[in-house]
């Protein structure tokens, strides 16, 4: 016998179509079926039983493909619930939305699946050779000329050839769409006359977002957006491309108690959303609500509909926004072995999905980065958002080189950079390994790593809140001039520092993660919270600059270098004295050619190190490289470390130069190599031939 939360939503059958809903607090459900022509008239409605785990069902030949429909729901009132049987709602599992002239939404009954995926394959790309490129969806190719007009911002405009070429040519993995489960504007902003660009409104978690499609799709009738997205992933699959999808299952729409009810809250307000026992709102997420990820049938909505975009959509894996609140229990505590954590990790539907977690909500205790579970029984584990990577990198980079300038001296040594580099073994478990450190310099939230190099403080007053939105702790350096600059030196100096972040993130251990633009130094001028802005502020410019062009090429380059280059991209956590497969054997050394001592670790006037890092090959060829870092402004000579087994280092890059020019030059162990100041330079390291 089927368990009493399978197969919930809406399933054809040879008797008409199957709906079932959960809900334990209502007392009476009602299927309501729209007319064919006028989606606001109820041209028939049936009552749904309940049965078995508070689970209400109904069998009707009404729901066929293409069938509106909407539930209304009545049950208790007082604290905590919320019926109001007037109320049409959204099924929380309806595989296809439409929207109403008064502003309601139906479900519509989804077409059988008949799509073609062909011999279009997940491409499987292992983390370690994974670079994430996280990107928005209709920002990314809104503004490509080479994409036909109607196609541009759409699911269609993203699998264009001229896309899959560029993002091909960059070297990229796997990109990651921010939401594109269907998703509203909050009430706010709608009366400011602004919109939610970003997405994190979820409205439903089973439907891709309309409005990212085409219009052909669009107006297309059911399952054309549907068809649009599958032939996107299709596509990008072919390519060799990955699809990781942001997904936001930790609120919804509805917002607070006073937001628009459209479907949990009507249902089942109690038992969806954290609550005191008061009623109140318990809200983790800074939106509004949360959902209560410690009720049983909320752990199976989310894991019943990751399994719908893996396995019906074919995606490759997902980014959950604030991650923390879903390990949150009954008390609202986070717990590191939460059931729902567990599960979207062991579920046998999900185990060739990426599961990514931004590991932090903004409720008591909500900062958990390092603590989402291990590896489990099928050998597959979290990877999280490392924070104190992006913080630490742009203070090394940045601020420390402001503090430098302004006083004299860096407040910081470089061992903390060395940490992080290396795959932030203080931060994950041995168990775990530099694998489950997602390493990023900027996200979509916050400066764009250009506006890093350009601004000191955050500039969002068109966002309409004063300015007072947005992080104002963005650990940016501006170089000396606010905003927009044409001095040389200062210009010199912010792209050099592009090109030492790009460089340490793409060097480092860990699943890199680089935001759309980045590669050729797109600008918000300076808005850190573009979540409100649909415009050419956000969209991606596909013309640029001479010295844009310059920036794609190293970043081009940094990436086959890490491609290339196992030592760069270590599976496992090295062990003293031993020989750990797939691990990176390190040594780091001071500007003298030495082994490092203390002072050299954290003194800041030695910001200068060494670090040789060999593979120890378990399916690739040995490998070998030094990479010299140097954080003062301040020009130095290092000498090149002497090492068994060396015997000689080629240069492959230097980010004092804005391009490098073959031939690559040799140098000896012990030889002397200028590095220019704030710079780094990557080295191949080769034995004796």
């Amino acid at each position: 016998m089927p368990e009493p939360l399978d197969d919930l939503g809406v399933r054809l059958t040879a008797q008409g179509g199957r709906l079932k809903v959960w809900s334990a607090s209502a007392t009476a459900l009602e299927l309501c079926v729209f007319d064919d022509k006028d989606i606001n008239w109820v041209a028939q409605s049936v009552p749904l039983v309940k049965g078995d785990g508070d689970v209400w069902s109904v069998t009707t030949p009404l729901l066929q493909p293409g069938t509106r429909y909407s539930i209304r729901a009545t049950g208790p009132t007082g604290p905590g619930h919320s019926f109001d049987p007037a109320l049409h709602l959204i099924d929380p599992y309806a595989r296809g939305l439409v929207r109403a002239g008064n502003g309601e939404w139906r479900g519509y009954v989804q077409e059988e699946d008949t799509f073609d995926w062909g011999d279009s394959e997940k491409p499987g790309i292992p983390l370690d050779h994974t670079v994430l490129y996280e990107a928005h969806a209709k920002g990314l190719t809104k503004l490509n000329p080479a994409v036909p007009e109607d196609l541009r911002g759409t699911y269609a405009g993203l699998a264009h050839p001229s896309t899959i070429e560029y993002l091909k040519d960059l070297g990229v993995t796997t990109i990651e769409l921010l939401p594109v489960q269907a998703f509203v504007s909050e009430q706010r902003l709608i009366k400011q006359g602004l919109v939610n660009y970003w997405g994190y409104n979820t409205l439903n978690f089973f439907t891709p977002h309309a409005l990212y499609a085409s219009r052909e799709a669009q107006f297309g009738g059911t399952g054309a957006v549907l068809r649009e997205f599958k032939g996107m992933v299709k596509l990008l699959h072919e390519a060799g491309l990955e699809v990781v999808l942001d997904v936001v299952y930790n609120h919804t729409a509805e917002e607070g108690p006073k937001g628009p009810t459209t479907s949990f809250r009507g249902l089942d307000n109690k038992n969806y959303y954290r609550q005191t026992a008061e009623g109140d709102y318990v809200d983790t997420t800074g939106c509004g609500n949360s959902l209560n990820t410690a009720t049983p049938a909320v752990q199976q909505l989310i894991l019943d509909s990751l399994s719908y975009w893996a396995n019906d959509l074919q995606v490759d894996g997902f980014r959950f926004d604030l991650a923390a609140e879903l390990g949150r229990d009954a008390g609202h505590e986070f717990q590191p072995e939460h059931p729902l954590l567990l599960a979207i990790r062991d579920d046998a539907r999900l185990q060739s999905a990426k599961i990514i977690a931004e590991p932090w909500d903004v409720g008591m205790g909500g900062w958990q980065v390092g603590n989402f579970p291990g590896v489990g029984p099928t050998g597959r584990g979290w990877s999280e958002w490392n924070d104190g990577y992006r913080d630490r990198m742009r203070d090394f980079w940045l601020t420390d080189i402001a503090a430098a300038r302004a006083n004299g001296v860096a407040p910081n040594g470089i061992g903390s950079l060395a940490r992080r580099l290396a795959g932030s073994a203080h931060v994950f478990s041995q168990e775990r390994g530099p694998l489950a450190s997602v390493n990023f310099i900027t996200a979509h939230d916050g400066f764009t790593m250009a506006d890093l190099t350009a601004y000191n403080q955050k500039h969002n007053l068109g966002n309409g809140e004063n300015n007072r939105d947005g992080s104002d702790n963005n650990h940016s350096f501006n170089h000396g001039v606010e905003g927009p600059s044409d001095k040389p030196e200062i210009v010199d100096a912010r792209r050099k520092a592009m090109r030492n972040l790009l460089g340490t993130l793409l060097l480092s251990a860990g699943i890199p993660m680089l935001t759309a633009g980045d590669e050729f130094g797109r600008t918000q001028r300076g808005n850190n919270n573009a979540y409100c802005h649909d415009s050419e502020l956000t969209w991606l410019p596909w013309e640029h600059e001479e010295w844009q062009e310059d920036l794609l090429a190293v970043s081009r380059q940094l990436i086959a270098f890490r491609r290339e280059n196992p030592a760069l991209r270590p599976v496992r956590y090295g062990k003293w004295g031993e020989t750990v497969p797939s691990a990176t054997q390190m040594d780091w050394f001071n500007k003298q050619g030495e082994a490092m001592d203390e002072e050299d670790w954290n003194s800041p006037e030695e910001r200068t190190l060494q670090y040789l890092a060999a593979s120890t090959p378990e399916f690739e060829e040995f490998n070998r490289i030094l990479l010299i870092v140097h954080g003062l402004e301040d020009d130095v000579d290092v000498i090149l470390p002497a090492h068994e087994g060396v015997a000689g280092y080629s240069l492959l890059w230097d980010s004092a130069l804005e391009e490098h020019a073959d031939p690559l030059v040799d140098y000896l162990p012990g030889s002397t190599r200028r590095v220019s100041g704030a710079s780094m330079q990557l080295f191949r390291a080769h034995g004796a031939q």
